[in-house]
């Protein structure tokens, strides 16, 4: 049965088998480790939606578009979607500088940087293929509004492929210099589009949500 949302739970789509919700910035989507760290998005959902079940997710400082499974039949399925690459989304991102062109394609392939966890690193010898397309949307004073697509999903990919072409996304505190990191009070990525089949109706489905920022 389903209650009322509790504070900070944002649902932009509910039905029997599926959630969509708009993740703050800030907020982990599942629990970390340590007593402080287990309010998260996945708690806030099962609150109001018990049989909420986490498929994705984005990082901590990462805002925007996660969908949710209600049941383990339509986390399978949904689970399947994301790993056979049938889901699209695309992010928004405030990156330093202008890069060359008005869009294009990042193939770099990623690695977990062992000695630094959870920090990622461009590996050309053992980093897992990874591919990022990008589209200029504004340029500004200093700094781009970007759209992008992960083709590929890997952890930090977003993160690590901008910084990597030397144009960091604003407020990264972790692969932004510190003068990139002062330009906002935040990280500057937002999910800001998802598209899929929906898993029991078959019917395709797609959800927008414009970046704060």
């Amino acid at each position: 049965m389903e209650t009322s949302e509790p504070a900070g739970l944002d649902t932009l789509y509910a039905d029997a088998h599926i959630l969509v919700f708009n993740k703050p910035s800030g907020l982990l989507s599942v629990p970390g480790r340590g007593d402080d760290k287990q309010d998260c998005l996945s708690a806030r959902a099962q609150r109001a939606y018990p049989d909420a079940l986490v498929v994705h997710r984005l990082d901590m400082s990462t805002s925007g578009l996660i969908v949710m499974a209600r049941g383990i039949a339509m986390q399978r399925l949904l689970n399947a979607a994301f790993a056979g690459r049938e889901v699209a989304k695309r992010y928004t991102a405030v990156v330093a500088g202008r890069p060359d062109g008005e869009h294009g394609q990042i193939d770099l392939p990623i690695l977990v940087d062992w000695p630094n966890r959870p920090l990622r690193k461009i590996d050309w010898e053992h980093g897992k293929p990874s591919c990022t397309r990008w589209r200029v949307l504004e340029t500004m004073d200093g700094s781009t509004r970007l759209e992008l697509e992960p083709v590929t999903g890997r952890s930090h990919q977003l993160r690590v492929h901008l910084a990597a072409i030397g144009h960091p996304i604003l407020g990264d505190a972790l692969y932004a210099p510190a003068t990139v990191q002062a330009m906002a009070g935040r990280l500057l990525l937002h999910a800001s589009s998802l598209a899929l089949q929906h898993p029991a109706t078959g019917v395709a489905r797609h959800w927008d949500c414009a970046a704060a920022f």
